[in-house]
């Protein structure tokens, strides 16, 4: 399960107003997130990697051992949708399901919602006995996972032309969500901080060299966890900083706030404070996410 991104910039109004529940949405903030997806190329390519992805999962599962398995893709916000995918299972007469989101973090507003969506799905489609349902989760752990990070970095440092690796100041990001909940009691930014210390072990980094913080916040006036992306850049500057390697860390695939959020606006900001910035590749179909993925479900770790 992932989010969910428009097919086309004809899209971006329904998914929009899919995101906030039907509430109105403003025609310049319509105008606004179309702009984003026009110069990515006119769509988001999540729903496109992540059936890579589940293509690529599904074969290594039946490569792995002797039980059939079949990796079915649903997205919160857009097409195909969870429920719709649900239908399709329950036509196929499974009833033995595993739920993987596309985040390795666990948090009420993010696989707490993906849950909710699917649990409700089967609720209503399923009449009688009921699918056995695991859950995955949080995995931001798995060594597979933060060995592929850490590749990434060590590979993106060495873009930096003379530029001492030493000295290159990495920022990993993950997407900020509201502050309450973590004054709440959610897990996510304690994950996220101990996923940045295990990648930046992993990758060999000094003492100093590194920090984390957040980035594509949402525009409601509520705070959101900080630093801000645009923060730490504009902090690397005053310090006299000339260069950064953005890690997104808490993002598996390419989309809009990667392609965007960070390419586009990230890098012209950062150009005009006089820093070279240069970002590390997502994962997307990475062999060792997909083993990781496979490990967890042939073992059965699943949780919750």
């Amino acid at each position: 399960m992932a989010y969910g991104g428009p097919d086309s910039l004809d899209d971006v109004a329904p998914y929009l107003a899919d995101i906030r529940h039907g509430r109105p949405t403003s025609p310049e903030l319509i105008k606004e997130i179309a702009a984003r997806y026009a110069a990515i190329g006119g769509k988001s390519p999540l729903l496109a990697i992540t059936r890579l992805q589940a293509k690529r999962l599904e074969k290594e599962l039946n490569n792995q051992g002797d039980r059939k398995f079949e990796v079915f893709v649903g997205m919160r916000h857009w097409h195909p949708y969870i429920r719709d995918v649900v239908e399709t299972i329950h036509s196929a007469k499974i009833f033995k399901i595993i739920a993987l989101c596309m985040t390795p973090f666990s948090s009420r507003m993010t696989t707490g919602a993906y849950f909710e969506k699917l649990e409700s799905a089967i609720k209503d489609i399923y009449s009688g006995a009921q699918p056995e349902v695991n859950y995955v989760g949080p995995w931001f752990k798995h060594p597979k996972y933060i060995q592929a990070l850490a590749q990434n970095i060590k590979q993106g440092l060495g873009r930096f032309n003379g530029y001492p690796q030493a000295q290159v100041p990495v920022v990993f990001t993950a997407h900020s969500l509201p502050s309450a909940l973590a004054e709440q009691g959610d897990p996510y930014h304690e994950q996220f901080a101990e996923l940045a210390n295990r990648v930046a072990r992993a990758a060999g980094l000094t003492e100093g060299q590194w920090t984390a913080g957040y980035q594509s916040a949402g525009a409601s006036g509520e705070r959101w966890l900080g630093p801000s992306l645009k923060e730490m850049i504009a902090l690397l500057a005053k310090n006299g900083h000339k260069s950064v390697l953005i890690a997104p860390i808490g993002f598996l695939t390419d989309h809009v706030e990667i392609l965007y959020d960070v390419d586009i606006e990230a890098k012209q900001y950062a150009n005009q404070l006089g820093i070279k910035l240069e970002r590390t590749p997502s994962l997307n179909t990475d062999k060792e996410l997909i083993n990781a993925w496979a490990q967890m479900i042939i073992e059965e770790k699943f949780c919750g």
